[in-house]
């Protein structure tokens, strides 16, 4: 039983070295040691301002680059359309001159054949009238004596020639 009930000597002397070592943390270490724990208590409270700090710079620079790509994609959306309006301005501008130069070339190619139409038809008729004048040399050439003659010699002469 003496060890779970000391002597009152030993409890002196443990109480008297306490004591002397509180004494002495006391002077020496703890100052310092408080000293220390509230400069790291001030590091982790500027660490924390700081992150806070940074939070909010990176929130706001989130904001500008919303805001820039918000911008980015106007522009973009911008130059689509002033392109598409370009496009069908220029898809536009050829169609009407395609349809000028088709109507031009229409125009000159009835010209051509109307012109064709008419040397065609000039020279129907000078050959028509080329035939007349031969049929009625020939006619006049040949002595008829009667209109039976006659009449079998025109139509000899009419079978005899071919026209185109």
């Amino acid at each position: 039983m003496g060890l779970v009930t000391p002597d009152l000597g030993y409890f002196v002397w443990a109480l008297v070295a306490f004591l002397v070592v509180f004494l002495i943390l006391k002077k020496f270490a703890w100052k310092p040691i408080l000293k220390s724990l509230n400069e790291r208590e001030q590091n982790i409270a500027g660490a924390i301002a700081s992150a806070e700090k940074v939070k909010a710079e990176m929130a706001q620079l989130q904001n500008e680059n919303e805001a820039l790509l918000a911008k980015a994609r106007e522009e973009r959306a911008a130059l689509l359309k002033e392109a598409r309006e370009t496009k069908d301005k220029i898809i536009n501008e050829a169609k009407e001159q395609a349809k000028t130069e088709a109507s031009k070339i229409i125009a000159d190619a009835q010209q051509a054949i109307n012109a064709q139409k008419m040397a065609a038809l000039t020279e129907v008729k000078n050959e028509v009238g080329k035939l007349v004048v031969e049929v009625s040399e020939k006619i006049l050439k040949q002595e008829l004596s009667s209109p039976n003659k006659q009449e079998a010699h025109i139509n000899g002469l009419v079978d005899s020639i071919k026209l185109n």
